[in-house]
Parts: structure tokens; C-alpha cells; sequence
């Protein structure tokens, strides 16, 4: 069997993702994921190489944005909103209490 052949034959099955309302990113959907992943590769670069761990957090939440971005942007489906949703809630909670911790935590 040719490799074209076999390439028509995987793409005339069914997957989980084939259906007709869910459609791949469109051209701008893969411009803005690039520029999240760039973002995000600029801000993991600052998070290693940053010795002050203070200085160090607004990088992590820039990541933890973009990662976020990246889910909503490559999942052409609602539930994919819903999983960046739920990543960018869940980080944001992971930040503050990084944030939190290093401030003196809750005095009683």
C-alpha cells in the first residue's frame, strides 16, 4: 500500500474529533498560538534564569496565561474553553498562594 493511499484511507475514518461542527484552527488561531508559545517560551527562560524568587512570579503567572491561551487556541471545541477556563482558574490559585506563602501568609 502506497503512502498515499493509506493517508486517504486514515483520513476517510472516524475519530473522536470528526465531526462536522468542530473545524481546525483557522490561519490567525495559529498566528496568536505561536505568539502564546513564544510568550511562554520568553517567560520560562526568565523564571530559570531569575535569581530573586519575588521577581520570578509575575513570569510564572505570564506562563500560566499563556499555557491557557495555547488550550483555548488548539482545542477547536467548547470543552476545550471550558479546560483553559479551568487551567487559568486553577493557576491563578497556584500564583496566590505561591505569593501568599513568600509575603508571610495569613497572620492570626
Amino acid at each position: 500500500m502506497s503512502e498515499f493511499s493509506l493517508f486517504h484511507v486514515l483520513e476517510e475514518l472516524s475519530g473522536p474529533f470528526s465531526s462536522p461542527l468542530i473545524t481546525p484552527p483557522a490561519e490567525s488561531a495559529e498566528l496568536a498560538t505561536l505568539l502564546c508559545g513564544v510568550i511562554a517560551l520568553y517567560s520560562v527562560i526568565r523564571i530559570i534564569f531569575e535569581p530573586d524568587v519575588m521577581r520570578k512570579l509575575p513570569f510564572l503567572n505570564v506562563f500560566s496565561f499563556s499555557i491557557s491561551g495555547i488550550i483555548a487556541l488548539m482545542i477547536p471545541h467548547p470543552l476545550g474553553v471550558i479546560a483553559a477556563a479551568a487551567y487559568f482558574i486553577g493557576s491563578t490559585f497556584e500564583s496566590n498562594a505561591i505569593a501568599s506563602t513568600w509575603a508571610g501568609g495569613v497572620e492570626e
